[in-house]
C-alpha cells in the first residue's frame, strides 16, 4: 500500500467513484448480451414448427432478452445517474490479479479439453467430461485457497457426478 491508500488512522480507503468505470462496464454488458441474443437466434432447429410454442430458441433468447434489457438499464444510469460512492468496494488483494488470470487459463483449458468428448485407450471408450470436470473443480478450488480433503476431492467428484448423472445419463443431453 502506498501512502495514497491509507487515512491517518492507518485504515485502507475505498476507491475513488469513477464514471468512465460504471460506463465501460454496462457498455461491456451490453456489447455481451447483445452477441448472446443474435447467437441465440441461430441455434439450428430440427424442424420448424408452425406456431410451436417451445423450441430450442426459446429459453435462450428469452435469456438474452433479459438479460439485454437489464444491460441496456444500467448503461442509462451509469450514463444518467450520479457516480455512486464505492465505500463498499475492497482494495484489489495482492493474489487477486494472478488468480484471476489462473482461472481463465484453466477455464480456457477444460473448455478445450471438453470438447475433445472422448478417447479410446485399450480398446475402451473414456468419456473425458467427468474426468475433466472434476480436475477443473479441483484446480479452482486449488487456486482459490481450498486446502481441506472434502473440498479438494468429495467435493469435485460429487458435483461432477452429479452433473454427469443428470445431464449425461438422465435427460441424455451429450456432454
Amino acid at each position: 500500500m502506498t501512502a495514497d491508500d491509507t487515512t491517518e488512522a492507518g485504515e485502507a480507503t475505498s476507491p475513488r467513484p469513477s464514471r468512465a468505470l460504471e460506463i465501460i462496464a454496462a457498455a461491456i454488458a451490453t456489447a455481451f448480451m447483445a452477441g448472446y441474443l443474435v447467437m441465440a437466434t441461430q441455434i439450428p432447429l430440427r424442424t420448424e414448427g408452425v406456431g410451436a410454442a417451445m423450441t430450442a430458441r426459446t429459453w435462450p433468447s428469452v435469456l438474452g432478452v433479459s438479460g439485454l434489457i437489464v444491460a441496456i438499464i444500467l448503461l442509462v444510469v451509469a450514463v444518467t445517474r450520479p457516480v455512486p460512492v464505492r465505500s463498499d468496494i475492497e482494495r484489489i488483494s495482492a493474489g487477486g490479479p494472478l488468480r484471476v488470470v489462473l482461472t481463465i487459463v484453466i477455464s480456457a483449458v477444460f473448455v478445450a479439453l471438453w470438447s475433445v468428448q472422448s478417447i479410446i485407450m485399450a480398446g475402451y471408450r473414456i468419456q473425458l467430461f467427468p474426468i475433466v470436470a472434476a480436475l477443473y473443480l479441483f484446480a479452482l478450488l486449488w487456486v482459490y485457497g481450498h486446502r481441506g480433503w472434502i473440498g479438494l476431492i468429495a467435493y469435485p467428484v460429487g458435483l461432477t457426478a452429479f452433473i454427469y448423472i443428470l445431464f449425461g445419463i438422465v435427460l441424455r443431453i451429450p456432454l
